[in-house]
């Protein structure tokens, strides 16, 4: 006789599923979209929050790491939206088309939605749910089908975010920055669910900013999905400015066609719980991609990067690297998995990871992982833990420089090597202001 084995919900799950059963009838959409969420969460609830068992969260144990979960946030009100009118300031000068999302919700009237180009539509998500609007029930949750269950999670309890669909040959003449900030001084949960189309032949400049009070213990699960058509090219940028006591899940999942290139970059310096999720694939030959991170952690901060690469078809390429700068007793964790078809000959993909630590008590966890079913490929991988190089070091101090001066140098460079490949100056030069900020802050 086989005893059944039952899965004890802890707090935070119970609440979750209470979340969702009040939350279900409210949440924006048609029969189809209500399924796609029960079916979601059935998902989640059969395993519940992913803890150290499961192969990819063992670094992040998110059922001990999440103790509760929070109240969805309300739709945002004036003094919500007064607040938020400065969301995004890190990238301020680099004259981007600024769209603006408040505690969840789309903000059209804190956005620049003004002499839109031809060919480009820019709108809530909640909305495109509610019409049934019928090129983005073709995209989403269909880009790269995944059983995780932090997107499993966001999928049933969505609520907003924005769509964004570049036509044809269409290259909008601004970068496109989507603002995500959290208001509340009080516990509040987030779940925020993005589209963005580019197709065939055109291109464009995505950038994301996420930040929110500090010593406020809200939660936010945010996926982007991204499809890429043929010829068609993206540059993503993404940067965590997270409240010092925040939880932040994110989910890219990206699916590129034949020839099209996407270049993405995530900076994370924000949040007390951080796991930056990639899933990718390589659906059309000759597809190029350049993943990149840069992480600067504290205290006893703890960031998770993950990446899913799928070289589906033949002669595509993919460069991943990933740095991580820590001190305290913070924690970076870095899983990477390429997988190369059968089909996928010709595959050419590198990824290396980097750990720098800046005391003894910070750890850097990294699990890179090569599946490859093909014979004529090009791949490798690596990763490297240490401290700052003494030699270096003292060869500065012996020029001339403090101590602390020569480390933040040493820093900089460090990752400068991810921050150096963003096309855009201005936000490459914010990026490092940013890590200037960060280092004076540690001293």
């Amino acid at each position: 006789m086989n005893a059944e084995v039952r899965h004890i919900k802890t707090s935070a799950e119970a609440t979750l599923a209470d979340v969702f059963a009040a939350a279900q009838p409210l949440l924006p959409g048609d029969a189809a979209i209500a399924a796609a969420r029960r079916a979601a969460f059935d998902t989640f609830a059969a395993t519940g929050l992913p803890h150290r068992r499961i192969e990819a969260w063992k670094y992040t144990d998110l059922r001990a790491l999440m103790r509760d979960a929070q109240p969805l946030a309300g739709p945002p009100d004036t003094v919500a939206k007064t607040r938020a009118q400065d969301a995004g300031a890190i990238v301020a000068a680099a004259g981007c088309r600024k769209l603006v999302v408040v505690d969840g919700t789309f903000a059209p009237d804190l956005s620049d939605l003004t002499g839109l180009e031809a060919g480009l539509f820019v709108g809530s998500l909640a909305r495109a749910l509610a019409s049934g609007e019928a090129w983005v029930g073709a995209y989403l949750g269909k880009v790269f089908p995944t059983q995780d269950p932090a997107l499993a999670l966001n999928t049933a309890l969505m609520g907003d975010g924005v769509v964004i669909r570049v036509a044809a040959d269409v290259v909008p003449e601004r970068p496109l920055h989507v603002a995500f900030v959290t208001t509340g001084d009080k516990p509040t949960a987030m779940f925020v669910r993005s589209l963005v189309v580019v197709e065939r032949g055109g291109r464009a400049m995505l950038i994301e900013t996420h930040e929110g009070p500090g010593r406020v213990p809200y939660q936010v699960n945010t996926a982007l999905e991204l499809a890429i058509g043929d010829d068609a090219q993206v540059e993503h940028i993404r940067i965590n400015q997270d409240g010092t006591d925040a939880l932040h899940l994110a989910t890219l999942l990206a699916n590129l066609g034949a020839r099209a290139k996407l270049d993405d970059f995530s900076f994370t310096t924000g949040a007390a719980i951080a796991r930056n999720q990639l899933f990718v694939r390589f659906a059309g030959e000759g597809a190029t991609a350049s993943l990149r991170g840069a992480s600067l952690l504290a205290d006893r901060q703890h960031a998770d990067d993950t990446l899913v690469v799928d070289h589906v078809a033949a002669r595509c390429e993919s460069r991943e690297l990933f740095k991580s700068v820590l001190d305290g007793e913070a924690r970076s964790v870095f899983q990477g998995r390429i997988t190369v078809r059968p089909q996928a000959q010709q595959t050419d993909a590198r990824m290396m990871t980097r750990a720098l630590l800046l005391s003894e008590a910070a750890e850097a966890d990294a699990k890179p992982e090569l599946e490859i079913f093909a014979d004529d490929v090009q791949c490798g991988h690596g990763a490297t833990t240490g401290a700052l190089d003494e030699e270096a070091k003292f060869y500065l101090m012996a020029r001339g420089i403090p101590a602390k001066e020569a480390e933040a140098l040493l820093v900089q460079s460090f990752v400068g090597e991810a921050i150096d490949a963003i096309s855009h100056e201005a936000i490459k030069q914010a990026l490092t202001s940013a890590t200037t900020d960060w280092l004076q802050e540690r001293r």
